[in-house]
């Protein structure tokens, strides 16, 4: 019986590989470990190439210097079903020393982020560069896990599979720690124009 169900199975796990085995992103390349969007107590502007996104964030905490954090971000092209990016902003920011949520406005996907770091508060006020690919509308929509798992904790998120993106985030900052937890909403987008946006 086994073996009748392996013969049965095995070619459609074949066809479905070939299908769709080649939208795991695998691992990233960051750069050198030593090449980071920003130096401790810092500014930074972070933009991915045109027509790509963030697909992976690491982030390294020191309390010594500020209880701030290096960041790196990777990026990978967009589906081609997206097509091109029809429009990039910068979205309003997010202040330092407060819990936040944000999600591209107009439908957009994360291809950036810019920071500044305030001493008066041990954190960093946010923005997100944000990409509209056509009319295409998020769906299947949710909420990562948080990264990282505990304040001052090292932190390596990633995109597994291809056609999902990373569209904006929650956080909480711990005035204790003076560091911030972030979960990241993850959609996928239609491969069709849709006749409305968000705000």
């Amino acid at each position: 019986m086994d073996l009748v169900l392996l013969c049965v199975f095995l070619p459609l796990v074949t066809v479905a590989w070939g299908q769709y085995g080649d939208y795991y992103y695998g691992p990233y390349n960051y750069g050198d470990n030593d090449e980071w969007a920003n130096v401790y107590r810092q500014g930074f502007n972070f933009q991915c190439p045109h027509g790509q996104v963030i697909v992976a964030i690491r982030s390294v905490f020191s309390k010594k210097e500020g209880s701030d954090r290096l960041w790196n971000y990777a990026c990978m092209p967009a589906a081609q079903s997206l097509g091109e990016p029809t429009e990039c902003w910068w979205e309003e920011i997010n202040r330092a020393g407060t819990e936040w949520y944000q999600t591209c406005s107009n439908n957009g996907l994360v291809a950036g982020f810019q920071s500044q770091y305030f001493p008066s508060v041990l954190d960093r006020e946010w923005q997100f560069y944000c990409c509209r690919y056509s009319r295409r509308c998020p769906y299947s929509c949710w909420l990562t896990t948080e990264y990282p798992g505990h304040y001052g904790e090292d932190m390596d998120m990633m995109m597994y599979t291809y056609d999902h993106y990373i569209r904006g985030a929650t956080t909480t900052f711990s005035a204790v720690d003076r560091d911030r937890q972030w979960k990241f909403i993850v959609c996928r987008m239609t491969e069709y124009d849709c006749p409305f946006q968000n705000v």
